[in-house]
């Protein structure tokens, strides 16, 4: 990669797999350049797949098929914006509905264990409202979801009920 600044995603062998599935769910993503292990080593045998170079939404990346030793945490995660409830919903669904585990506040994890948030565009402008009584409203609406309902934090925003 050209890139000064990659991000280095460790794998359990699984690298190709979660490219294959980040290429295929998020906009403006791909998957490049696949190293395979010009011979065998002690973890692994010629041909395997070392390293996978992709793109998720924007952000160069690679996986690592690292092994066992090291597992993903809530430390690290994608925040992907979103600007309506179509597509959270579907990035949501593509996540969840394919291994990933539901969390809180519009966060989950995918079937390898990285951390996504699916941030509706109106949840970032709320939280960041001038009016602290809307920043606040907001912030406690989003404190009741795990997927963001975008109806009820825009209800919240205007100081309706948020169901």
């Amino acid at each position: 990669m050209a890139n000064k600044n990659t991000i280095c995603l460790w794998y359990e062998g699984t690298a190709l797999a979660a490219a294959n599935f980040y290429a295929q769910t998020f906009p403006d993503s791909a998957v490049g350049a696949i190293f395979r292990a010009p011979s065998d080593y002690p973890a692994g045998k010629q041909g395997d797949v070392l390293t996978v170079e992709f793109t998720v939404a924007g952000i160069p990346c690679i996986g690592l098929n690292g092994g066992p030793h090291f597992k993903h945490s809530e430390a690290f995660s994608f925040q992907i914006a979103t600007e309506d409830q179509a597509e959270t919903d579907r990035l949501w669904n593509a996540i969840v509905g394919n291994g990933g585990q539901e969390s809180e506040c519009g966060w989950c994890k995918d079937q390898w264990g990285l951390s996504w948030q699916i941030t509706p565009r109106v949840l970032i402008d709320g939280i960041a409202d001038a009016d602290p009584a809307v920043a606040k409203r907001v912030f406690e609406a989003m404190m009741t979801m795990r997927k963001i309902d975008i109806a009820a934090i825009e209800a919240a925003r205007r100081g309706g009920a948020t169901g």
